[in-house]
């Protein structure tokens, strides 16, 4: 016997798979846009992380070598390093070393600065211009960098905007900077909350 002919296998039409492709693929290319822009890995808040640790620890060796004081002077968007006048008793910027030149992070990054367990009330890169230019015996450094290579005790948070990454920068016991993570901090702290509400 054979099929009646108005009974017809029923499959998917082409414009129906065309349509569940289409979603299926807006869905991965959202997936994995907001694992990268909100995921683990964050390279320009690590590289400027590494970048700050670097240099901080060349200026504290610079500082060793040529037997003069050095400080680090931030910003919220920034940083320059100083160094000691004793001639005119002032603290200016560091000239004559290109390494340690003013730097402005890239838009979306912050600082936040905590210095001997206080925080530090930053100002903006242009404030800091005009208080630089006008008000020259209180332009000093946050951080002191001295030349027997002791370290104020510090810790320094590169934020991203609108996220929760930060990366923190600290002396260790050997007043060497280095890298912290404060993103695996924040996320203990948060875990061991919960765990003690439990």
């Amino acid at each position: 016997m054979r099929p009646s002919p108005t009974r017809r296998a029923r499959g998917f039409t082409l414009i129906e798979i065309l349509v569940v492709v289409v979603i299926i693929a807006i869905v991965t290319v959202g997936a994995v846009l907001s694992l990268s822009v909100l995921g683990r890995g964050d390279n320009e808040l690590e590289t400027e992380q590494n970048r700050l640790v670097d240099l901080l620890n060349y200026a504290r060796d610079q500082a060793s070598l040529q037997t003069r004081e050095l400080g680090l002077y931030c910003t919220l968007d920034g940083y320059r390093f100083l160094e000691f006048d004793p001639l005119t008793n002032l603290w200016q910027d560091v000239t004559e070393d290109d390494a340690l030149r003013a730097r402005q992070l890239p838009d979306g990054l912050h600082i936040n600065l905590s210095v001997e367990s206080h925080d530090v009330v930053l100002k903006t890169s242009a404030d800091a211009k005009k208080a630089r230019t006008t008000d020259v015996q209180n332009y000093k450094p946050q951080v002191m960098i001295f030349s027997n290579g002791d370290l104020t005790s510090f810790v320094l948070t590169l934020d991203r905007d609108g996220t929760d990454h930060q990366a923190a920068i600290v002396p260790d016991d050997q007043n060497r900077i280095v890298a912290h993570d404060a993103d695996a901090d924040s996320a203990a702290g948060a875990g061991a909350a919960a765990g003690g509400a439990g």
